[in-house]
Parts: C-alpha cells; sequence; structure tokens
C-alpha cells in the first residue's frame, strides 16, 4: 500500500455540490483534494440543464425584484408541508445569494438571470413569476487547459452534434431556424463554431448549462491548486476516536485534517436502494457512476440516511434510446410536452394529466392512474408538423433525419391514429376519441380536462409564438402520427444522509458525526422528496457545499 496523504479536505464525488465545497475551501486557504471514481467529472451535473433555484439572488436584486425572505419561506411551507425543516431551509435561504455573490466577485464561475422563470406551483399564493432562479453562463472550455480532456461531456441525447444548447432565447433559435432569417444565422454561426472546436480540439469548447457549471467550478478549483482524482474510488472511511478523518482510496489511506465530504450522486442506480426507497421500476438519467457509494459510506461512519420522502426521486419521465451495443441511454423528456400539438396518453388511450406540469408531476401522475399490476408507462403522442417543428424526446427536429429512430424502434409512426395506436400496443377506438376531443378543446384553448396553460410554468414552457390562444395547446391533425414510449425515470435521488445546517452528517441520535459532511443528493433533500421549483437540486447543492466548506474551515457566515 502507498503511503497516506495528507489534505485539509477531502470531497468524493465531483458534481456541482463537491465542486463548489472544493473550491469554496480552497479559496479559504485549505488543501483540497477531489476524488472522482469514474474516468470523466463532473458527474450528474454535466449532463443537467445547469438551472438552480436561490430566492433572492443578486442577479435578481439588481434587475429589481425584490422580495422578503418570509416570501420563498411561506412558499416552502406550504409545498413542503411536514417535510418543512426551519432550520436548514433558513440556512439555504439565508446563505444561496451569498453563495451565488462568493462564485460571481472570487472564482471563473458566472451566472445568467432565469427572472423570468416561474415557480413549478403557480397557485401556490407564495409562487413568484421570475427572479428565484440563475444558471451557469457559457463557459470558454480552453480556460480549463489539459483538464477539459477529463471533463464529462453532455449527454449525447440532448445536443446536436455534440453541441450543447442553452435553454431559452438560444434554443428558442434551434426551433425557428427554418422559419426566421435571425434565427438561422444565429444557429448557423453557433454549428459553424462548434465544427472548428471539433476539427482543432476534437470537441466543443463553448460549453453550456451543466458542463458551463462544472467547468466553471472545476476552473476556480485548479486555480486554487486542487487536485481532481479521476478513476479513483473511496473504499471507506477512516475513523479515529468517532471523528472521520480521511478514506481509503483506491487502496491508498487519504488523511483530512479538516474532514471528508460526502458528494457521490445519491443512488439513481443502485439496484438495492431503489427496490427499497421507490417500489416501482425506475429507469435515472443521472450517471451511471451513481451507486450510492456515499450513503453506503455514510452510513459506515453511524448516519442515516432518510427514508420519509414524499418521493425519493427527483422523478421525471425518460424513455429508452437503443444503442448499438444493444444497452439504452434514458433521455429525460423536460422540454417538449408542454408544446402546443402534444397528448400524453396511457394503454388504454385516454389522457392521465396535464402535459404542461412540471417532469415531477407528470411522473406522479403516470404512478396514480396506472392500475395495480400493471407497467407504468404512457406514450407522448403527436403529429407530424409537430415532430418537425419541435421534436420528440430524442428525435431532432427538421431538417434533422428521424429514419434511425423509426427503424430501432426508439420512435413509432403510423398514417393513422388506429395504425399508431396498433404499433404502440394503446386501445386504439380510445387513442381516437381522447384525439378528437382534445382538438376540440385546442380550438378555444382551454383544456377542462386537466387545465393545460392555466400557470404561468405551464405557459412559459409552451410557444408563446406559436398564435394559438393556449401557448400549450394545439390539435392533431396532420398525418402521419408519431409516439415515443415513456418510463418513470428520475434526474437523481432525493433521499440522503441526515444532516444539520452546516451539512454535517447526523447519527442515529441526531448528534453530529465530526468530521463528515455530506452534500448534493448524498444529503437528504432539503425539499423533503417534493418539487416545489427548477433547480431545487442544483441550488441547494452549491449553497450548502458554500456551508459546508466555511465550516471545515472554521469561517463564520
Amino acid at each position: 500500500m502507498s503511503a497516506a496523504e495528507t489534505f485539509d479536505l477531502l470531497v468524493i464525488g465531483s458534481g456541482a455540490g463537491g465542486l463548489a465545497a472544493a473550491a469554496t475551501a480552497a479559496h479559504l486557504g485549505l488543501k483540497v483534494l477531489v476524488v472522482e471514481k469514474e474516468a470523466q467529472y463532473g458527474g450528474t451535473t454535466a449532463w443537467s440543464g445547469g438551472w438552480m433555484w436561490v430566492p433572492r439572488n443578486p442577479l435578481a436584486t439588481e434587475a429589481g425584484i425584490q422580495e422578503d425572505i418570509a416570501e420563498p419561506t411561506a412558499y416552502l411551507r406550504q409545498e413542503l408541508g411536514t417535510q418543512f425543516d426551519a432550520e436548514r431551509v433558513q440556512a439555504f435561504l439565508q446563505q444561496g445569494p451569498r453563495m451565488v455573490d462568493f462564485f460571481r466577485k472570487n472564482t471563473a464561475l458566472q451566472f445568467t438571470d432565469g427572472n423570468r422563470v416561474p415557480d413549478f406551483h403557480g397557485r401556490n399564493p407564495h409562487a413568484a413569476q421570475g427572479g428565484r432562479s440563475i444558471c451557469a453562463a457559457p463557459f470558454d472550455g480552453r480556460r480549463l487547459g489539459a483538464h477539459i480532456a477529463q471533463l464529462k461531456p453532455p449527454l449525447p441525447e440532448t445536443t446536436l452534434w455534440g453541441m450543447g444548447i442553452a435553454s431559452g432565447a438560444e434554443l428558442r433559435h434551434f426551433f425557428s431556424a427554418l422559419r426566421k432569417p435571425a434565427s438561422l444565422w444565429c444557429v448557423s454561426k453557433l454549428v459553424l463554431r462548434h465544427f472548428f472546436d471539433l476539427l482543432r480540439y476534437r470537441r466543443g469548447m463553448r460549453l453550456v448549462n451543466g458542463n458551463a457549471l462544472v467547468a466553471g467550478l472545476a476552473a476556480s478549483a485548479f486555480a486554487k491548486g486542487v487536485e481532481i482524482r479521476t478513476s479513483s474510488a473511496a473504499q471507506s472511511l477512516l475513523n479515529e476516536k468517532g471523528r472521520v478523518v480521511g478514506a481509503v482510496v483506491h487502496g491508498q489511506d487519504i488523511r483530512a485534517r479538516r474532514g471528508v465530504v460526502l458528494a457521490c450522486g445519491g443512488f439513481p442506480h443502485d439496484a438495492a436502494r431503489k427496490q427499497e426507497l421507490l417500489g416501482h421500476e425506475h429507469w435515472s438519467a443521472a450517471s451511471r457512476g451513481n451507486t450510492g457509494d456515499g450513503l453506503r459510506l455514510g452510513e459506515s461512519a453511524g448516519g442515516q440516511v432518510a427514508r420519509d420522502a414524499v418521493q425519493a426521486a427527483a422523478l421525471a419521465p425518460v424513455s429508452l434510446v437503443p444503442q448499438k451495443d444493444g444497452s439504452f441511454n434514458h433521455f429525460p423528456h423536460l422540454i417538449e410536452r408542454a408544446k402546443p400539438g402534444l397528448i400524453a396518453v396511457m394503454a388504454n388511450g385516454q389522457r392521465f394529466t396535464n402535459e404542461a406540469d412540471s417532469y415531477y408531476d407528470f411522473v406522479r401522475g403516470m404512478l396514480a392512474a396506472t392500475p395495480a399490476g400493471a407497467p407504468v408507462q404512457a406514450w407522448l403522442v403527436c403529429d407530424h408538423a409537430f415532430i418537425r417543428h419541435y421534436g420528440l424526446g430524442a428525435v431532432k427536429p427538421a431538417p434533422m433525419p428521424m429514419g434511425a429512430m423509426l427503424r430501432n424502434g426508439y420512435l413509432q409512426r403510423g398514417n393513422t391514429l388506429a395504425d399508431l395506436a396498433q404499433a404502440c400496443g394503446i386501445d386504439g377506438p380510445a387513442l381516437q376519441a381522447t384525439v378528437e376531443r382534445y382538438n376540440q378543446l385546442a380550438l378555444d384553448g382551454v383544456d377542462t380536462d386537466f387545465a393545460k396553460g392555466e400557470t404561468p410554468y405551464n405557459r412559459v414552457q409552451g410557444d408563446a409564438e406559436c398564435g394559438r390562444p393556449n401557448p400549450c395547446m394545439a390539435s392533431l391533425v396532420q398525418a402521419p402520427f408519431y409516439a415515443v414510449r415513456v418510463v418513470p425515470g428520475s434526474l437523481g435521488t432525493f433521499a440522503g444522509l441526515r444532516t444539520n445546517a452546516s451539512a454535517q452528517v447526523l447519527n442515529a441520535q441526531g448528534q453530529t458525526i465530526p468530521g463528515l459532511y455530506a452534500g448534493g443528493n448524498d444529503m437528504h433533500s432539503v425539499m423533503g422528496g417534493t418539487y416545489p421549483s427548477g433547480g431545487i437540486t442544483l441550488g441547494p447543492a452549491m449553497t450548502f457545499g458554500f456551508i459546508a466548506a466555511h465550516h471545515a474551515a472554521g469561517v463564520d457566515l
């Protein structure tokens, strides 16, 4: 065995929670090591949209959006119900803006505002119509130097030729490229730059979304002397007199004077833990390396995994995209469900929920509508005009071809709704009746069945330029018709190690375990398994990583 190495702080895992803790601690003067068991750093964060929910953030206040902390507190109190943990909620809401300010002023990571991004549940009187969200700003990958080689690229199915596309205005340009000269010009410039990067660097260097978030954090960490060791799995924790003092990593003792941060991404690919805490078949879009290592390490030191969450996972509908080796990639359906001209049906051919609601609420609707013992699945159904304009799941809009997705069975097509129903195993007459009813509702733009398009979040996710009364509704009329099957999945997990407001892991008696912190999805979600708004995973991950680093460094906030 190699001789032990000593650092001030050891961070296990390289997603946003771990890297936020590492970059902050290094800025505060600690010697920090990050270990990552996969060959590339970034975890699920690198595949994500990069959005963070941080109420009262500096970008909002600078734009004139002022709100008292009582408002987001009241929103969370109503949303979380019995899961509301006042101490941790207040730590998050108080320190979140300070975290953003810290990274803006001291690191390479910068942000763009989400001042028009509403909370998910607009019927809650304390929901905001904007100002509580931020996203990582685009980042020039060349700033990482040689470290760019080990950055996990974005999920291929969510890119165009490997090029990430930022949500918001940039994505709208791609949808409109064949109809608007200004959009075509914008898209052409981005594509040309991407191909230039491919020729010169063998990958795109304009990083966006979660890739930009990881890159900005990593660049900041590297600049302060942090080392990120990939292909380095943590096998066990080192304990002395009841204190965690390091870990065995790849067969070597790594000692940590100030403590260890567990940020391994939760348990989305831990079959045993999923069976215990989810109780239904589950296909997660999270990184395949997130197999519950952090939770097991925490439990070995006396930590407790919460088992009372409203939902143990950040539910999202996913489709299974066949790969050449016979495996499947899991595509998360986050965007197109709210666009006008799409419905979701079960095998009985009937709609079951508001398609434009959040991905979390959509899957909860799937689970509630599925008869006991039946497989949990649904189909997203659209017509030809829709799929060529917006795409459908992993199928890109025009002018990108879709023949390969038809051949491998991912995408089903029918010249009539009856043909499509037969191909999918859906009740044909019922599907016909459902589409006829929906088309009639779409004419007036009022969904009397499921209230699609009635909340600010629904409308923002729709298409304001469609010229229809409801930006989320249009008739399905242009043959052929298409469908993609979706199943219950997630963007990660919520149930994690119980912690206090300083991100310290707690034992069965509610006492802190000295030297042990949890962050990201290894920490039990401050949202208690609810999903009040987009970015409630990364916002707390960044904030509690920032808090943990200060606590470990002995610096008051």
